[in-house]
């Protein structure tokens, strides 16, 4: 079998517990928008995720500090980068207060030039995201001055909080009910999965050009 034949292979595999394609095309879904309802906008989002090869845990908001704590125990407990003074960041400081069975805690708080050695060195970030959206099974990431884009490109492990509140049907439905037109930062990513790229040898790998592995804490709420 071809190196071509193996990659689509690996690639149909992955995709075989995923949703099915959505009919319509990206014109038609800007004149006739998809209606997910919000449980299965939840559901599609995550099930996209899992077949894009990031790895899914549902959590609440009394216990995803333990949930994450457990999944960084579970790799090896590797030194986490967080951005200082947001809300989960707090968040997770103070669930870490005075315990010894924790990681330790690295902040993005200083210019990059003065630690890129070290920063190249830890392994694992934590950052949140804007929403999701159901047609792509994507999320954004909204990179802010306290949060920068490196945050979530430099660790090879790179674990997101999503409020499943905030799930929209498409990217356009994003930009309009959010408006994002008033409020635009330097850049927003779509992210659907852990870096892959098949660019050497035509050999599929995660993590050439960004984390290699995506771990999606979701935050499940009612539907406001």
């Amino acid at each position: 079998m071809s190196a071509k034949a193996n990659i689509l292979q690996a690639l149909r595999q992955g995709l075989a517990n995923a949703p099915g394609p959505l009919g319509d095309s990206d014109y038609q879904a800007a004149i006739a928008p998809y209606a997910f309802t919000h449980a299965d906008a939840v559901t599609r989002v995550k099930q996209l995720l899992c077949a894009a090869h990031a790895e899914v845990i549902d959590s609440t908001h009394d216990t995803w500090p333990a949930d994450l704590t457990r999944v960084l125990q579970q790799t090896g407990m590797p030194a986490t980068l967080l951005a200082p003074q947001t809300d989960c960041t707090l968040a997770l400081r103070a669930y870490w207060a005075d315990r010894h069975d924790v990681p330790s805690l690295r902040l993005f708080d200083q210019a990059i030039d003065c630690w890129k050695a070290d920063l190249f060195q830890i392994d694992a970030a934590l950052t949140e995201c804007e929403g999701a959206i159901a047609a792509t099974g994507s999320l954004i990431i909204w990179p802010t001055p306290q949060a920068p884009r490196t945050l979530s490109l430099v660790p090879p492990l790179h674990i997101v909080l999503w409020q499943t509140r905030s799930v929209w049907n498409t990217l356009f439905e994003a930009m309009q009910q959010a408006e994002w037109a008033s409020r635009l930062p330097t850049n927003a990513l779509l992210v659907s999965g852990p870096s892959k790229t098949a660019d050497i040898q035509q050999t599929l790998a995660y993590g050439a050009h960004g984390p290699k592995r995506l771990i999606v804490l979701a935050i499940d709420e009612p539907c406001p």
